[in-house]
């Protein structure tokens, strides 16, 4: 940490310098820190991430999410944090540190009800214009050589791990994971979930993006709608808001994909939503604010269904899930 210090206060004294580790990632040890001429984030990535389950990745991931938010920030600039130093020896990096009361975290509101459907085609909106201006571009695959990491980070844990929980769609599972990885068309995220995401005053900013990769832009439209389908097991009553939103945020998502034809991904999509709601339940990195045994059961349920009759698209997903309310 000191030479990213080091980096920001152009070598004056640091002595005066407090850290707090923040909570919330597990993937990340994640600091505030205070000098006499600043605050920003320090952010280092784990060999084991802190989860139940012996889930490692590799520390070399920090680099490349360094190298999606100066990607992502020039196609929309303020979706991003500014990066102010960076050392890759030692996976860490140093960015802006944006305050909670200015910039509230997305999954912050939707646990407590502020549904605005605003928000929803704003993230939309930053989500296909990212995808839209990196679709088919060999120069930006070539710095995104992260097949490993995300395979570590996001194919094992969430499909082939949720797969062995239940080898009788373990094969549909990894087929899922094997389309999702020879499909290279755009820049992902892989991390695109409201914990990740802010309501800053000129839109939303993106967090967190550890798991970039260039690959299938199903991934992260459907890892973000899967989120809003699990909040309305959360808050039942809110279920018909959050389903707004989703429709919502697949409108203002759609109007900028031209890289293929919409039926094609909307199907892709929809055919890796459950596989991502059982890995919710199921995977190595369970939802944690799904806990009872009732509420768990109905997305094995519905989500293993749908693994092995695929739905035609997102928005017959949402019609299910409605008729279920």
């Amino acid at each position: 940490m000191h030479g990213l210090l080091r980096q920001i206060s152009q070598g004056s004294a640091y002595s005066h310098t407090t850290a707090e580790a923040l909570a919330g990632g597990v993937s990340s040890d994640i600091y505030r820190v205070k000098t006499p001429i600043a605050t920003f984030c320090v952010k280092r990535a784990l060999p084991r991430l802190k989860v139940a389950a012996d889930w490692r990745a590799p520390v070399g991931r920090n680099r490349y999410e360094v190298e999606w938010m100066r990607t992502a920030g020039a196609v929309v600039p303020g979706a991003v944090p500014r990066v102010l130093a960076e050392d890759p020896e030692a996976g860490a990096f140093a960015m802006e540190w944006l305050p909670p009361e200015r910039y509230p975290v997305w999954k912050e509101q939707l646990r407590r009800g502020v549904l605005d459907p605003g928000t929803a085609a704003a993230v939309g909106d930053v989500l296909g214009r990212i995808h839209a201006a990196t679709a088919d571009r060999p120069e930006v695959a070539r710095r995104f050589p992260t097949d490993e990491v995300f395979h570590a980070i996001r194919l094992e844990p969430y499909l082939i791990a949720t797969g062995r929980a239940h080898p009788d769609r373990a094969a549909q599972l990894e087929a899922l994971a094997a389309r999702t990885a020879a499909t290279k068309r755009v820049l992902v995220h892989g991390d695109f979930s409201p914990k990740n995401l802010l309501v800053g005053p000129q839109g939303p900013v993106i967090l967190d993006a550890e798991c970039a990769w260039f690959g299938d832009p199903a991934f992260d439209l459907a890892f973000v709608l899967n989120h809003l389908l699990l909040k309305g097991v959360w808050k039942p009553h809110w279920r018909g808001g959050y389903l707004h939103l989703y429709a919502t945020l697949v409108d203002a998502y759609r109007g900028h994909v031209a890289w293929e034809a919409w039926e094609a991904l909307d199907a892709r999509t929809a055919t890796l939503l459950p596989g991502l709601l059982l890995g919710r339940v199921d995977g190595k990195s369970p939802a944690e604010y799904l806990t009872a045994d009732d509420d768990k059961d109905e997305v094995r349920e519905f989500a293993r269904a749908r693994i092995v009759a695929p739905p035609p698209s997102l928005a017959a997903i949402a019609a299910d899930w409605e008729a279920r309310r």
